[in-house]
């Protein structure tokens, strides 16, 4: 029985004691941290270790709490040595009570006592301290305990210690762990929704008895009234209702228990769904949080200081996409530390921070899971990627390659560009491992500079088997769901009253300077359907963050917010650009949920009266071929080049506007950018496109200049005359066409 009740306090310690390591991890990554509760935290952590008899852990939190009494009384500093003096102890602490087992475990290693030590100034260290004794058969209690054999001194704690928050229920301690395969947790989420939907099914059964009772009353009802009036030698008339009244109970009572039983089992089906979505998602945490531990002990053993921040750990993802993407990260986070460090003189030299940040943040955009690992340090070696591409063949020797492609080809198995191979990198399997846990969960993986310095490498995962919050519409007659956590406002404006350029309403959002503009897209259309929204005159439109921008799509009908889980999209007759996946609603009645990066990506390609069916590919080449190149938008309508603007921006161009000929003229001749093609209006005042054009081809820095006029001018004379000029292309803004604009463009470029 002792040892029963110790097993059940050791549950509850090790969710305790996670509980106060996270918070003070939290606030030594805060920029104004509670000094007081994190104070409070070690003082709980060394009195919940000593209720468990882990004098190692008790003499590791006792220094904390003496090291965190000092920095709030401003009597310490928590300079550097100190944070990672703290940062080593909270290691300590979490790998110890990992390796309990049956309450004891391993010694643990005197560095983190005499780090503190060292930052307290304590003459010296007692590491016997350190390993844990014999657990007695009855944990003892606190007032039979020793004085602590580390405690330089006895010191005054004003405040009381706070109660630890109700731990969740201890684990019992016979409970065994099993591995259980994804495809078998995704077949039970899948399996609990089957059985709500079956339930769903089961209603018009149960209204059907009711019904059915109602009319048996009535009967009885009819049958009393008969007999009681009937001629009292017939008796059959008297039995005749008796019976009747015996079948309208029957009726009644079957009625009330399938009442009964269809509550209990939507209950259960409820249970069972509710344990099916907690055994699919876990906390990031639950996998990710020793990343952290791993990567500081490995920068211990290299002598290099790191400052980890771990933002969204909080999350909650599939267990088995954790599972996957665990052993990648490590890799890819030493890969950070290797290639990412510099010494503190040059990071000083650089405006930086003498020691090195990485960072790890798991996020939800849109229908994507975006986990990334990050790095301040000097950015991607273009130079060294391209010579070592070079070496192993990847590049012809005379090819040139764009920073986008030698990028791409850092994922290649074995490319490296260290020096040496060391325990941190050289064999050149770390993004090779990421690129393989990307395509094995059916998504994608990117490596990018950062600004001003460092590199991000960036997973973008499909989502599936979650519950999200979803904003149900209406397009073209049929419900769609869009995710909440990407839609920014929703309005209902008057069509009238918005501006048209091109065809298209022009959205303007925001104040004064910091005001943008964005075209409108038809949902209906962007599907290939035709709208009909309940009020022609009436714009509703639904703002989402997508793309790396806004996108103002405009719906028939609003419905409402709901938390639905979503599962993985249809195998047929969906299209994988556009549809994120499936949920289901009362009734079994499903709706597919729509990516809004998707919606953003095929937004542009959309103009009023046309369908969106026709492929992208072309598009999309043509974009990707100079997806850097800058383009110098020039037209006097503010409308009009915020238009061609965001369309360009949308297809990945740099662009700069300007407000008439002369203007874009003085530009270029300042040089203050290079400029890859012009795109230009006709008739503007002071210097219009075909003076524009003139005097660019009579300028021999800019004869060879591609350039583009669009124009209301459509006849075929002016036509005929910006050809003659020297204008590489003409578009006329009546027949207006995006795709043909942005093919145009590829093809110039």
């Amino acid at each position: 029985m002792a040892q029963d009740i110790r097993q059940l306090l050791l549950a509850a310690f090790d969710i305790e004691h996670r509980e106060h390591v996270a918070a003070i991890r939290a606030a030594l990554g805060s920029a104004t941290p509670d000094w007081n509760d994190v104070f409070r935290r070690a003082h709980s952590l060394k009195g919940a270790s000593r209720a468990v008899d882990l004098p190692a852990v008790e003499a590791v939190a006792h220094r904390l709490e003496t090291l965190f009494e000092g920095v709030r009384t401003g009597v310490t500093a928590l300079d550097r040595e100190a944070a990672n003096a703290v940062h080593l102890a909270l290691d300590r602490v979490e790998a110890y009570v990992a390796g309990l087992k049956d309450g004891a475990g391993p010694d643990m290693p005197a560095d983190a006592l005499a780090a503190l030590g060292r930052v307290l100034g304590l003459p010296g260290d007692a590491p016997q301290a350190a390993a844990a004794p014999p657990a007695p058969s009855v944990p003892p209690a606190p007032a039979a305990r020793a004085p602590d054999p580390v405690q330089p001194a006895p010191i005054t704690v004003a405040p009381a210690a706070a109660a630890p928050k109700p731990a969740a229920e201890p684990a019992d301690p016979g409970t065994a762990f099993l591995r259980v395969p994804t495809e078998s947790v995704e077949a039970l989420a899948r399996a609990s929704h089957d059985l709500a939907s079956t339930l769903a099914g089961q209603a018009p059964a149960a209204d059907g008895l009711a019904r059915l009772a109602r009319l048996a009353r009535d009967l009885r009802t009819g049958a009393e009234a008969l007999a009681a009036g009937a001629d009292a030698a017939r008796p059959e008339w008297r039995a005749y209702a008796a019976r009747v009244g015996s079948f309208a109970r029957e009726i009644a009572d079957l009625s009330r228990r399938q009442t009964d039983a269809t509550r209990a089992l939507e209950g259960a089906a409820s249970r069972v769904r509710a344990a099916a979505e907690r055994l699919a998602l876990v906390p990031a945490e639950t996998v990710l949080a020793p990343l952290a531990r791993s990567l500081r002990e490995t920068a211990r053993e290299q002598g290099r200081e790191v400052d980890i921040g771990l933002r969204g750990l909080d999350l909650p993802v599939e267990r088995g996409t954790l599972q996957v993407l665990k052993d990648p990260l490590l890799h890819a986070l030493r890969n950070a530390l290797s290639h990412g460090w510099q010494p503190p003189e040059v990071r000083r030299a650089a405006g930086k921070p003498d020691v090195l940040g990485l960072g790890l943040d798991i996020a939800v955009r849109g229908s994507r899971l975006q986990v990334t690992v990050s790095d301040d340090g000097p950015g991607p070696d273009l130079a060294r990627i391209e010579a070592a591409a070079r070496d192993r063949g990847l590049l012809a020797p005379a090819a040139s390659a764009d920073p986008e492609t030698l990028l791409r080809l850092v994922f290649e198995p074995g490319f490296s560009t260290a020096e040496a191979v060391d325990t941190l990198s050289g064999r050149g399997y770390g993004l090779s491992v990421a690129a393989d846990a990307a395509r094995q969960l059916m998504g994608s993986v990117r490596l990018e500079p950062r600004a001003p310095a460092g590199t991000a490498l960036i997973f973008s995962l499909p989502l599936s088997a979650a519950r999200r919050s979803l904003l149900l519409v209406e397009a073209a007659g049929r419900s769609y769901a869009l995710p909440g956590g990407t839609v920014e406002r929703l309005l209902r404006l008057r069509r009238d009253a918005l501006p048209v350029a091109m065809g298209r309403m022009i959205l303007r959002l925001g104040e004064g300077d910091a005001a943008t503009s964005h075209p409108v897209s038809e949902l209906a259309q962007i599907l290939g359907e035709s709208p009909a929204p309940a009020d022609p005159g009436t714009l509703i439109a639904v703002v989402l963050r997508a793309g790396g921008g806004r996108v103002v799509l405009a719906v028939d009908r609003l419905h409402d917010v709901r938390q639905l889980l979503v599962l993985p999209a249809p195998d047929f007759g969906a299209d994988p650009e556009l549809i994120a996946g499936t949920a289901v609603l009362p009734g079994d009645v499903p709706v597919l949920v729509l990516d809004p990066e998707g919606l953003a990506a095929r937004a542009p390609a959309t103009s009023i009266g046309t369908m969106a069916q026709a492929p992208r590919s072309t598009t999309l080449a043509s974009s990707r071929t100079s997806a850097r190149a800058t383009i110098l938008v020039v037209d006097d309508s503010i409308t009009t080049r915020t238009l061609e603007k965001g369309i360009l921006e949308a297809a990945g161009y740099r662009v700069v506007v300007c407000v008439d000929g002369q203007d874009a003229l003085d530009r270029l001749r300042a040089e203050i950018e290079p400029v890859d093609l012009v795109l230009a209006d006709v008739e503007m005042p002071r210097l219009d496109g075909f003076g524009l054009l003139q005097a660019l081809r009579a300028d021999e820095r800019f004869a060879r200049l591609p350039t583009i006029l669009m124009t209301s001018r459509g006849d075929a004379t002016d036509v005929a005359r910006g050809l003659d000029f020297g204008a590489d292309a003409y578009l006329t803004k009546q027949t207006f066409d995006q795709r043909h604009l942005l093919d145009t463009i590829g093809q110039l470029l």
